[in-house]
């Protein structure tokens, strides 16, 4: 389930059920798992999201996708963007034994998925890889 919902969300938002996913991310940068943000701490459940999407004029059809936005855990190890994961740049974090604080040309980030399967085992999602290309 989601965390608790403090305030309580507008009516076409709450949930008789609440319930939510539990997802294990894991970002790597430049190969180094650098955090492992828990889904399961997201405040809004898929439902909640796409209601409010849609009740604000977007369109859904079958097959679209949407995404959640960063996911981030109450832990330093589980925020899930840079700007937070080095603190607006004041914490440095230590890739591949160089200091860093944002990202740089060439830097390649890579998020996989997984979820709890059958007799302790994870099912895969796959995993997303990005490199950051210099400004044109």
């Amino acid at each position: 389930a989601t965390p608790p919902q403090d305030p309580e969300p507008l009516p076409y938002l709450r949930e008789k059920n609440p319930w939510g996913l539990d997802l294990s991310l894991e970002i790597a940068w430049n190969g180094q798992v650098v955090s492992r943000p828990p889904y399961r701490e997201m405040y809004w459940s898929p439902a909640q999201m796409l209601a409010h999407m849609t009740v604000n004029g977007a369109s859904s059809r079958t097959g679209d996708l949407f995404a959640s936005g960063t996911v981030s855990g109450p832990d330093k190890d589980q925020r899930g963007a840079f700007i937070e994961l080095t603190w607006g740049g004041k914490e440095p974090v230590t890739v591949n034994g160089e200091p860093r604080t944002f990202l740089e040309d060439g830097d390649e980030v890579t998020i996989t998925a997984t979820a709890p399967g059958p007799s302790g085992t994870r099912i895969g999602f796959g995993e997303v890889t990005g490199r950051i290309r210099p400004a044109r």
